[in-house]
């Protein structure tokens, strides 16, 4: 069994698990997460944690114990405390407004872009340059971050765009007469 499937997953107080044959429900104070199960592994309530058991010794078994693993231990951690991806603006004149589900940005385009935000994802503006996006589920931060960030990334000779809050950019040198 991998390493990262054989660690049990610690369930904070306020968390709910349903198990039902073939999908995992978890509810916590930040909404609710499901998961499909495949029939390789089986998910164990024991007392205030959840194990992965495999139900074959097949490599396919093995290796999707510590893949669910990893998306259960997220799904907990999203419900609990929630997931956030920091984000600012670089260029004269970018700018960011949170207004409900909607994120409007001003990126030198000769257009305004308004981003919709999905279901369960929420973006705050602090500043006109920072955006913080949050919600319960991972992936679904993750992807929003990087759709927003697509618009317009940063560019390798000024670091103008939109870039993650500890992203590196790596400036090249302006040719030279």
């Amino acid at each position: 069994m991998s390493r990262v499937g054989k660690s049990p997953v610690e369930l904070p107080e306020k968390v709910e698990v349903t198990i039902i044959a073939d999908r995992i429900s978890v509810k916590g104070p930040l909404g609710t997460l499901e998961q499909p199960i495949t029939p390789n592994v089986r998910i164990e309530k024991i007392e205030k944690h959840l194990e992965i058991k495999l139900n074959d010794d097949s490599r396919q078994a093995n290796a999707i114990s510590g893949t669910l693993r990893a998306l259960v231990a997220n799904m907990v951690h999203g419900v609990s405390k929630g997931f956030e991806k920091k984000l600012n603006l670089v260029g004269v004149g970018y700018r960011a407004q949170a207004q409900g589900d909607k994120l409007n940005l001003t990126l030198g385009f000769s257009h305004p872009v308004v981003h919709q935000l999905p279901k369960g994802v929420k973006a705050e503006t602090p500043t006109q340059t920072e955006i913080i996006i949050k919600g319960a589920d991972k992936q679904l931060v993750g992807q929003v971050a990087a759709d927003v960030r697509n618009y317009r990334p940063p560019e390798p000779y000024k670091g103008k765009g939109v870039r993650y809050a500890d992203e590196r950019i790596v400036l090249k040198e302006t040719k030279k007469k």
